[in-house]
């Protein structure tokens, strides 16, 4: 997803009470957990059937409410990016700002096992939930009130053949209270110690029972305000204090005893300046200032940079690091049973999100600045070198000037306003039948629509208009040159747009064209900045209709000695939608923004599924239970046609102490309406040139041969010294594509869990994990198409295909970018879980001093691997971090958790580990050993520490108080990872209750 990017300079880069569901324990679990006669049923997410004590062999992590309200967090999806499957979630630090994508300010999506959010599953009560990305499945985690979550579900094994496509990595089911019956409210308040990112929470719910309790209704509002976070609000990200990995000046031959990358401070553009960087020999690179004074270009740092000197400082591209955020969420609930089989049910949801954020300025290069310009200051006019400007262009009849890049901070810098309203209705039927039977039909019905504003855009062709200035010969003063002469185009030889085309105004002296002083920083004319620049908006809506229904019971007619046959039966419906009208300006291609096109598509999936659960045998010697489960859906497409997906799960537990689960499954995942029907649109992408001489050694054995091979049918002379001339984002296509078929993927899951008896209060799981994907549909963003071209063992390759490059310079010029069946993805490892609950009354102490749990989830990622086309070498991303696509391969994480409760108080301490990471690919350090000295090659590990404590009281109040990065950890030559810069953040609130929970 991070491909949908803009157009942008090339800069930058819990607690948890978790419980492991034992799918043969669940209930031996809840004795320990509690009194015998408070046991609670709970029914686990990855399956319909009804559950017995063993339950079904999906490994199924769930996470309860307690846990989520002490995290102190206004935004779930920072909470539950603590959990190891779920760590390259994206949130709003991977959202916002230079770090996001187009419409992305504000979204939280979750992503399962590095395989990205479109092969994560979301669903809320076991149902679908309309997306909030236009032309995906990606739920927006926002839209889920948190003080209604009763648990979340996490099931990391394939069971599309339980819940449909897109459940390939698993499924994250957000399981909601029923029944409320009281009135609960919560206020919350959080602050961070350096500044920035409050936030704020309040939730109110209420619900009665009536009709003797038959009926139950509720209802619950929900407002969530998160504070704005700034680069500059933090000094190690501000101007020359802001410290990354760059190319080091000191090894300009590739040294192989030097490293080729260093942390250097004060990093800036060479070649541009925030008041205007002037070339006046038009050789590329600035002279002098507005001001007159000498450009200074004290360090050149390789390939585009400087340290220190008169060019903008890379920090003050980073823009926001988080988003001003505001989110209400007002949900009504409610059920009234009529008999035993007739239960009706029904909910309604009504979201409304906005968030707002700042990245990037404007930017140009080699803006032609004529010597008749009133505005270009005498210290300037004296240097301009003649003829220069005609020998530049090669152009004889071009008059002499100036060129001058600018860093556009005065004119606004561009951002974006997402407006998300959400509604989503589910109205529906179940009951018990011929005594042994469930069943259930519903309806949901989710619709978003989205207004998406673009702030601070730019007329290019007014831009350009307004800073070709002249003087008016009838009045002395400055004047755009269109407003004499209707005819006289601006002449910007090296710049792209065209004026053939049509123009947002009519040249004339009734334009409106307000003369624009490029020279100097704040020097220009408001009306000119207000004719020059816009804010517009792209709206979108996404809908989504779900039918659904089975019936649930034992096999008639058979019956085994250890039990009944259980099966599920049912079909479902399901239509999703999706349109998007950007503004015609931006169809037009009249914007500094991306040429975008109108998107509108659809398709429909009818389906038939079934499950089984077979008891083979029952309370026998090594035999407590052994039994086999399965499943199978049918589906059928309208865009990709007929599908089968399918699971089928063994358990065995020999003795009460331990049980052995595994599965295998196949599931699918369709192509979505993006990757189908998005017409082509503009995008803009930074690529790193593999062929640039210094990136030779980064790829694979292919890589310097095939480069070879296309800079010298380019013309350029000696290709193992070439270097990359470009130093800003570059323009290309990127378009669907409806010949795609389904993906594939076949999921292997092995485990154990042991609860001895002898050590009450302790539980084990472990779990093995096997996920390989094949024709993955996989779109390559830009610096994947170029890498992938050169580092197969052709370049006749569809990556090559995609890829233009300019004749003579052997610069990449243009790009295309389109989803392909082409991928393979490979991932696997083992998940493991220990929880033990302490109270010391049972090992003999008489005092009372409280009880203690004690909880550690883990996991060991053994592979993570990409195939991007057939034949193509492996790429192993495993231990590897990719902070601008925010996919974060660690070889271990873990969470540890730790709480004491005693008479209302309760103290929590929380640990959250991942180890050390690469910066860089390991094809990179495989060819460069030297990339990088040994203690910068990998980014830290994260190591953070957070501690809660609340007190409950008089029956119905509790007040609460934490802190969270209590060690006040900081991003590694970043901004981003490996932890948050929000830095060491306090919150505290207040929880009134009556009748609640």
């Amino acid at each position: 997803m991070k491909n949908r990017a803009g157009k942008n300079r090339v800069a930058l880069e819990r607690r948890v009470a978790v419980v492991s569901v034992c799918a043969s324990l669940l209930a031996v679990s809840a004795v320990h957990a509690q009194e015998e006669d408070n046991v609670t049923e709970v029914i686990v997410t990855g399956s319909r059937i009804k559950p017995n004590e063993f339950d079904a062999p999906t490994p199924t992590v769930a996470i309860s409410a307690a846990a989520i309200e002490r995290s102190g967090t206004t935004n779930l999806t920072d909470f539950l990016r603590t959990m190891p499957a779920l760590l390259s979630s994206e949130d709003d630090l991977t959202n916002t700002g230079s770090q996001g994508y187009i419409g992305s300010t504000g979204l939280n999506l979750l992503n399962l096992r590095n395989l990205g959010e479109a092969r994560t599953l979301v669903l809320v009560d076991g149902r679908r939930h309309v997306a909030q990305l236009p032309e995906t499945a990606a739920v927006d985690i926002n839209t889920i009130p948190m003080d209604l979550i009763e648990r979340v579900d996490i099931v990391t094994g394939g069971v599309s053949a339980v819940y449909g496509a897109d459940a390939v990595s698993g499924v994250v089911n957000f399981v909601m209270k029923k029944d409320f019956e009281g009135l609960v409210g919560r206020v919350q308040y959080g602050a961070a110690e350096a500044g920035g990112a409050n936030d704020v929470l309040a939730t109110l719910t209420g619900g009665l029972n009536f009709a003797d309790g038959r009926g139950n209704i509720a209802g619950s509002i929900q407002h969530t305000d998160r504070g704005r976070l700034r680069a500059s609000d933090r000094s190690f990200l501000r101007g020359a204090n802001y410290t990354t990995m760059r190319r080091n000046p000191n090894d300009p031959g590739d040294n192989p005893n030097i490293p080729d990358e260093v942390p250097l401070n004060d990093i800036r553009y060479f070649d541009s300046a925030r008041a205007g960087a002037i070339d006046v020999d038009f050789d590329g690179v600035p002279d002098t200032l507005p001001n007159g004074a000498a450009y200074q270009i004290p360090r050149f740092v390789s390939p585009y940079f400087s340290q220190g000197g008169s060019g903008t400082p890379i920090a003050d591209y980073i823009g926001d690091l988080l988003p001003e955020a505001k989110t209400t969420v007002a949900s009504v609930f409610g059920h009234f049973k009529v008999s035993d089989a007739v239960n009706f049910f029904g909910e309604a949801k009504f979201v409304q999100g906005k968030a707002t954020a700042y990245a990037q300025p404007t930017f140009d290069f080699y803006l032609y600045q004529s010597a008749d310009n009133p505005f270009l200051p005498a210290s300037v006019a004296a240097q301009i070198v003649a003829g220069a400007a005609a020998d530049g262009f090669g152009d004889p009849s071009a008059g002499d000037g100036v060129l001058v890049s600018r860093d556009n901070f005065d004119l606004g810098v561009r951002g974006e306003e997402v407006t998300r309203d959400t509604m989503r209705f589910v109205t529906g039927v179940n009951g018990d039948v011929w005594s042994r039977y469930r069943y259930e039909a519903s309806y949901t019905y989710g619709q978003s629509d989205i207004d998406s504003v673009a702030l601070n855009n730019r007329y290019t062709d007014r831009f350009l208009a307004a800073i070709d200035v002249v003087t008016d010969p009838l009045t002395g003063q400055a004047t755009c040159r269109s407003n004499l002469d209707p005819s006289a185009l601006p002449y910007q030889p090296w710049q792209s747009f065209d004026f053939s085309g049509p123009l947002s105004f009519t040249p004339g002296a009734n334009s409106g064209c307000r003369p624009l002083n490029i020279f100097g920083e704040g020097v220009a004319d408001p009306a000119a900045l207000a004719w020059v620049m816009l804010d517009n908006k792209t709206t979108s809506r996404l809908t989504q209709n779900v039918f659904n229904a089975f019936l649930s019971g034992p096999v008639p007619g058979i019956a085994l000695p250890a039990g009944d046959i259980d099966a599920v039966v049912g079909v479902e419906w399901r239509r999703e939608g999706s349109r998007s009208e950007p503004p015609l300006a931006d169809r037009l291609g009249q914007t500094f923004g991306n040429v975008i096109l109108p998107t509108d598509g659809d398709f429909d999936v009818k389906e038939a599924f079934a499950e089984i659960r077979i008891p083979v045998l029952a309370n026998v010697p090594f035999a407590e239970r052994l039994q086999v489960s399965g499943a199978v859906r049918v589906s059928d497409y309208s865009t990709v046609g007929s599908t089968t997906t399918w699971n089928t799960g063994l358990l065995w537990a020999p003795v009460r102490d331990v049980s052995f689960r595994g599965t295998v499954a196949e599931s699918v995942r369709a192509p979505n309406i993006a990757e189908l029907f998005s017409p082509q649109s503009q995008t803009f992408e930074g690529i790193e040139d593999p062929c640039d001489s210094s990136q030779l050694a980064n790829g694979t054995s292919y890589r310097t041969a095939n480069c070879a091979a296309i800079l010298s049918a380019l013309g350029v002379t000696n290709p193992g010294t070439f270097t990359d001339p470009n130093s800003a984002t570059i323009g290309g296509m990127a378009t669907g594509n409806a010949a795609l078929s389904e993906e594939t993927a076949r999921t292997y899951t092995f485990g154990a869990v042991f609860r001895p008896r002898f050590a009450e209060g302790l539980s084990l799981s472990i779990d093995y994990y096997d996920i390989n994907i094949k024709q993955a549909i996989s779109t390559a963003d830009a610096q994947d198409v170029a890498d992938n071209c050169v580092d197969q063992p052709t370049i006749d390759n569809v990556f090559c295909d995609a890829l233009t490059r300019a004749a003579g310079s052997g610069a990449i010029t243009t790009f295309v970018v389109r989803p392909e069946n082409v991928a393979s993805f490979r991932t696997r490892g083992i998940d493991f879980n220990v929880n033990y609950l302490l109270d010391p009354s049972r090992l003999g102490m008489d005092a009372d001093i409280g009880t203690f749990t004690f909880s550690l989830m883990g996991s060991r990622l053994d592979r993570l691997t990409t195939i991007p086309t057939l034949g193509a070498e492996q790429i192993d991303e495993r231990t590897t971090a990719d902070v601008n696509s925010g996919s974060y391969a660690p070889k271990w994480t873990t969470v540890f958790d730790t709480t004491w409760e005693f008479h209302g108080l309760t103290v929590n301490y929380g640990y959250n580990y991942f180890s050390k990471t690469t910066r860089y690919s390991l094809l990179t350090l495989a060819g460069n050993p030297d990339q990088a000295s040994r203690s910068n090659i990998y980014y830290n590990a994260r190591e953070t520490h957070d501690l809660s404590v609340s007190y409950d009281f008089a029956g119905s109040y509790r007040v609460y108080a934490g802190v969270n990065n209590l060690t006040d950890e900081r991003p590694d030559y970043n901004t981003i990872y490996p932890v948050s810069p929000v830095g060491r953040f306090y919150y505290g609130g207040v929880k009134v209750s009556f009748g609640g929970p």
